[in-house]
């Protein structure tokens, strides 16, 4: 997401560091941003507020998401947990806020793996570097559920 302003700590949106989203892109193969706009998409298919992320069914692809960290996060990130549920690989750009109910709920003990990032993102305007994140981020992974337990009933079958 793009910051409305100069990437301060009161907005709610954040855009992901091009060089960050390749890293992971390159080792998820991405099909989805469920959660730009179309000036920040990092994916051919996404959603933004308009086709509502939170409304759309995500399973049997493999997203990316950079949700508000705002007050709607915890709805993100439950929908993220959901649709791995339901057989999506959902992968999360958020701030660690491992003191949060929303971590609690949807994060810990929960999550397939969750990656600390060392020091604070730099996020990017217009390709540059930009301004140092005020708070730690994470990435956490959820892979999908319903394709292990498939493999794990097929392999007791044989």
């Amino acid at each position: 997401m793009i910051a409305p302003a100069l990437f301060s700590s009161r907005s709610e949106e954040w855009e992901t560091p091009q060089t960050l989203f390749e890293r992971l892109d390159s080792e998820f193969h991405f099909t989805l941003d469920a959660c730009a706009t179309a000036l920040n998409a990092k994916c051919r298919k996404y959603f933004d507020k308009q086709t509502d992320g939170l409304a759309q069914n995500w399973s049997g692809q493999r997203v990316f998401i950079n949700p508000p960290y705002g007050a709607e996060i915890g709805r993100w990130m439950e929908k993220a947990r959901t649709a791995a549920e339901e057989g999506a690989l959902v992968v999360c750009l958020v701030h660690a806020r491992t003191d949060t109910r929303w971590w609690h709920q949807n994060v810990e003990g929960k999550a397939s793996e969750v990656r600390f990032i060392k020091g604070r993102l730099k996020f990017e305007r217009k390709g540059k570097s930009g301004v140092s994140a005020p708070f730690p981020s994470v990435i956490v992974i959820y892979r999908p559920v319903r394709s292990e337990i498939k493999a794990r009933r097929s392999a007791s079958a044989v």
